[in-house]
């Protein structure tokens, strides 16, 4: 009899062993042509790039392994049910389920032979040829049913999640209009070059990155940036890919097309970091291969004394594949969550990591506060009045971009100052600005040192609001009006709008906060005291912020830093959670692991929320799973339950785990669907 089953189990092994080789072979033959068909209709993509197209192209090959099995368990059901009819018909049963059972076998003896240990494969591979030992042939094949339905689900969702958070940031028109000869004419995306001016109106998707050309439109830029609001934007301003014209018209310069548009980089990095599921997978895989020997115990103490179905249903009870199904269904949709948010995670395991946070570290300066400051006051002197120094400082610095000049310039603009022309400017590269009017006036805008250069003497008064500028932090800006001192600009800080919300949201989640400055004590002080910041660090230099984070990891703290700029990599890198925005220098964003896309701190918190709405998700699901599994072990040795109620039991927490690891995305698409509901009825 054992000869006859090996010989079948061979027969319907190279069956369909052959079956899968032929699947394979088609797709083989088949992949050039649906690499082109990736080019022609993913228009992330621009022409003639096939490594691209592979890049983009879903790999069936999972989901076939999983088809090809739930065939074979489907076919076993239907000869095991015959069977009670025909009795020949259950040897096909038999075969189908050793073929299934091949894997299983595989996977235990690596695990034993090469890894040294017990885990899921090993039990898996007691519990289903069991089915075949003691003669549970419609129960087995129907366990081997729901198990590779239960994976066919998983890679689908895998692939849905990890389209979805690519296409969040990739979607593109098929077409676009340019504008050529005074005429537009439509032409393939594909077909775009630098040298295109491309026409996007009301209501239409902008297909590139570029800069304004002519026109003015009011933009939504939250699918990119997360920005709540739209934005407002017209003639020099850049405009990115995958965001909206709300209203107005515009022709756009391309600067960038395709795989190089900020929304496609995005994408990219995305798909190449859809290995954080196996990272963070892993836990759920621990949890499950550590239940893998108490649960061979079980069974090994059950087949003596409830006999050989009590045993296979103790096996059978095992929670451990609930989670490995499960967890990682939770963390695709809750990175699917973060991403609609304006969130970029690089690095999934940061959602799990962010859970247990308990003091989060900010840079000051570019994190905490903007790049330009503002005018804080004016110091007089030799008779000069506000108006006039300002006036003269900002005709002084009207042609300059950095942050300095910007601020004056706003300060002038707000008191809606008029500015004399320029005749000639000469700049002393890194002390100020030397300037004739067309009134005739010479300005001389700039530092102490470059008064002093150009012989322009400095009253004692003055020296004296420099030193308690400078001992409150602040920057100081020499401003003369033909050879005499009018007076000095005092420049603030400018802290980010949001910071004391963001603050305020971090303490109520019960996290500590501090600031590392490389500013002096007494500003950073003054900083933190009027954000409320628990603590801080000031004249830090690159090394100590990573010394500083060290220090706090040495004391138990779990340390999230998020920075913006160079000298903030090697923190980056030493804490445990670390976090940029989008727009800070390419080495913060590169080694951060979360970037904020719509250069804020604001989405900060609803980044801890989600992190914290995964944890209790994952702890509700394996609830629903270890519950099902606890009843079915009691009542196989205290009621008499069989394999069918384990079954039974096992599917029940399964289908429950999986419901609630689906559960983002469903209010999702309540929210979504309130939405379109609510703007049809407007």
């Amino acid at each position: 009899m054992i000869s006859i089953l090996l010989v079948a189990a061979g027969a319907v092994y190279s069956v369909f062993s052959a079956r899968q080789k032929t699947l394979k072979k088609a797709l083989q033959e088949t992949a050039p042509q649906a690499i082109s068909r990736a080019q022609t209709d993913s228009s992330n993509l621009p022409a003639n790039t096939e490594n691209d197209a592979k890049i983009l192209l879903y790999n069936p090959e999972p989901e076939r392994e999983a088809n090809h099995y739930l065939q074979v368990a489907a076919a076993s059901l239907g000869f095991a049910l015959g069977g009670l009819f025909y009795a020949p018909l259950t040897l096909g049963a038999v075969c189908c389920l050793v073929y299934m059972t091949i894997p299983f076998w595989k996977d235990a003896y690596a695990s034993v032979m090469e890894e040294k240990r017990i885990n899921m494969a090993v039990l898996d591979s007691v519990v289903l040829p069991s089915y075949v030992l003691f003669h549970f042939y419609i129960v087995g094949s129907l366990a081997h049913f729901l198990y590779f339905y239960s994976r066919k689900v998983l890679v689908k969702t895998e692939d849905h999640t990890r389209q979805n958070l690519i296409n969040v940031f990739g979607e593109h028109p098929r077409t676009v209009w340019i504008l050529k000869d005074g005429v537009e004419i439509e032409m393939p995306f594909e077909a775009l070059d630098n040298n295109c001016l491309v026409v996007v109106h009301t209501g239409e998707t902008i297909p590139i990155d570029g800069v304004i050309e002519q026109g003015f439109a009011s933009i939504d830029q939250h699918i990119l940036t997360g920005e709540s609001q739209p934005v407002e934007k017209t003639t020099g301003d850049e405009v990115f890919a995958s965001t909206v014209i709300l209203s107005g018209s515009l022709h756009i310069k391309v600067s960038k097309t395709g795989r190089a548009t900020v929304a496609a980089q995005i994408g990219e990095i995305l798909l190449k970091t859809a290995d954080f599921k196996s990272s963070i997978q892993s836990s759920g895989e621990r949890l499950a291969d550590s239940s893998a020997v108490p649960t061979l115990l079980l069974g090994a103490i059950a087949l003596p004394t409830v006999g050989s179905s009590g045993a296979i249903a103790v096996l059978n009870a095992s929670f451990g594949y609930s989670v490995r199904v499960f967890a990682p269904i939770s963390i695709l949709n809750y990175l699917d969550m973060a991403s609609h948010h304006g969130i970029l995670v690089k690095d999934g395991r940061s959602l799990d990591l962010l859970t247990k946070i308990d003091t989060v570290v900010f840079d000051k300066t570019g994190t905490l506060t903007l790049e330009q400051p503002h005018v804080g006051g004016v110091h007089l002197c030799n008779g000069f009045s506000e108006e006039t120094l300002l006036q003269a400082a900002a005709a002084a610095e009207h042609k300059q971009t950095h942050p300095i000049a910007k601020a004056i310039l706003a300060e002038a603009e707000a008191r809606e100052l008029a500015l004399d022309e320029i005749q000639n400017a000469k700049y002393e590269v890194g002390y100020g600005i030397k300037v004739h009017l067309v009134s005739e006036q010479l300005i001389h805008v700039g530092s102490i040192r470059f008064m002093q250069l150009e012989a322009i003497d400095v009253p004692e008064q003055i020296h004296v609001a420099i030193q308690v500028a400078h001992d409150e932090g602040h920057s100081l800006v020499l401003v003369a009006i033909n050879e005499q001192l009018a007076g000095v600009i005092e420049l603030h800080v400018t802290i980010r709008p949001e910071v004391k919300e963001v603050i305020q949201d971090l303490h109520a989640l019960g996290l500590s906060i501090c600031i590392i400055s490389g500013d002096h004590e007494k500003p950073t002080k003054n900083l933190a005291q009027k954000i409320g910041i628990d603590s801080y660090f000031a004249e830090a230099l690159p090394k100590d912020k990573a010394k500083h984070i060290e220090a706090l990891q040495a004391e138990g703290k779990q340390v999230c830093f998020v920075g913006d700029g160079i000298n903030d990599s090697i923190a980056l890198k030493k804490a445990n959670v670390s976090i940029s925005m989008r727009g800070a220098s390419s080495i913060a964003t590169d080694t951060a692991q979360v970037v904020l896309m719509d250069k804020s701190l604001k989405k900060l918190a609803d980044l801890f929320k989600i992190s914290k709405e995964l944890e209790q998700n994952l702890k509700k699901g394996f609830v629903m799973t270890i519950i099902p599994g606890a009843i079915c072990v009691g009542g196989v040795f205290f009621l008499g339950f069989g394999v069918l109620s384990s079954i039974l039991l096992f599917n029940i927490g399964l289908i429950a785990g999986v419901g609630n690891s689906m559960l983002p995305m469903m209010q999702k698409k309540a929210i979504r669907h309130d939405k379109e509901w609510d703007n049809k009825n407007t």
